[in-house]
């Protein structure tokens, strides 16, 4: 038990954990919010503009009750309005893209909340996860891969840049000491958001699955035949009649469904969460295709990507950038076949 007392202090002490599956979340949740405010822009103002049905008063009555805040009531104006509308797109951006991530997370996480709270019956709860996760990855470093400020940290190291605290002064030595001490709180931050965004994630799926058991249209696998025959869940209707039509792969369905859900947790640690998390990816798409609900599926595939290793994504990488590299060598060797041949030209001896 002590030694894996130490082997946990260790990780959590020493080095981050799965950097490139926060940047993951961060790409993918900066993605689905820019694309969620993109989508409803011809609807901001009945939905969080001042001429909402949710009036800002009322808005300002329910955060006396619950607790909640949010800079879209701080004025009535509707040119403030837009400009915080303005301010949300290019934060997503911004988050989406890793420029400066440490602040601009937290401007991430209060146009989130502000969203939300903003018109909290007014949703799909897919930024209900969203929400969460933007909390969680103030805490991460989420921009050290795949990031601007990734590649901006790589062109320093590559032209020799100095470093941030020089150790030849006589300060040397404190300043070094203070860098370690804050390279171990951020290390030791973005550990636990990543354990805490694992445990939402494994909390979420085991909830969902026991409540399903209790069900009992789960039960006699027909829950989805109701869900798939509400028009408010049918966005392609003869999809949904077609669907509906094979009884036996909708009780199927139903019965993997809550299967998957109540064992993800227990799966984690094993090779066979990969084919659960490929069959979780499909239930997903499903649910987008079929109930009309991308919002929330696209924030489950982002959530499920914490739990691929660093490896994964590293393969991934190298597997594009030799893609890539193959398709420039094979354009470069294409225009180098189709360009015509520069053969000198021949003098032939005149004749007397």
């Amino acid at each position: 038990m002590p030694a894996r007392v130490s082997a946990l202090l260790t990780l959590l002490l020493e080095q981050p954990v799965s950097l490139y599956a926060a940047a993951v979340l961060r790409i993918g949740y900066g993605f689905l919010y820019l694309a969620f405010l993109l989508r409803e822009f011809p609807h901001r103002d009945e939905i969080w503009g001042p001429d909402s049905p949710w009036t800002p008063a009322l808005a300002r009555q329910l955060f006396d009750q619950t607790g909640w805040a949010s800079v879209l009531t701080l004025s009535d104006s509707r040119a403030y309005f837009e400009v915080c509308y303005a301010a949300a797109l290019i934060t997503s951006a911004l988050f989406m893209l890793g420029w400066r991530t440490r602040a601009v997370s937290v401007l991430f996480a209060v146009v989130v909340t502000s969203f939300h709270a903003r018109a909290i019956f007014m949703t799909d709860g897919g930024d209900n996860l969203i929400l969460l996760m933007a909390l969680y990855l103030v805490v991460t470093a989420c921009g050290r891969r795949w990031s601007l400020d990734a590649r901006r940290t790589r062109i320093r190291a590559s032209v020799g840049g100095t470093p941030r605290f020089p150790l030849d002064r006589p300060s040397g030595e404190l300043r070094r000491h203070l860098r370690d001490a804050r390279l171990t709180v951020i290390t030791v931050l973005h550990n636990c958001g990543m354990l805490a965004i694992a445990a939402q994630v494994c909390f979420l799926y085991g909830s969902a699955g026991l409540y399903k058991v209790q069900g009992a249209t789960w039960g006699n696998g027909t829950a989805l035949h109701y869900a798939l025959s509400l028009d408010l869940f049918r966005p392609w209707p003869e999809l949904s009649r077609a669907a509906d039509g094979h009884e036996v792969l909708i009780a199927l369905a139903c019965y993997l469904t809550v299967l998957l859900q109540v064992a993800f947790p227990f799966v984690l640690f094993g090779r066979l969460k990969y084919p659960v998390l490929g069959m979780l990816l499909g239930m997903h798409l499903g649910i987008a295709v079929f109930l009309g609900l991308p919002l929330f599926s696209g924030a489950m595939i982002a959530a499920d990507a914490v739990f691929l290793p660093d490896r994964f994504y590293r393969f991934l990488g190298q597997l594009w950038r030799g893609t890539i590299r193959r398709t420039d060598v094979r354009q470069a060797g294409t225009a180098s076949c189709g360009e015509p041949a520069l053969v000198p030209p021949q003098h032939t001896p005149s004749s007397p």
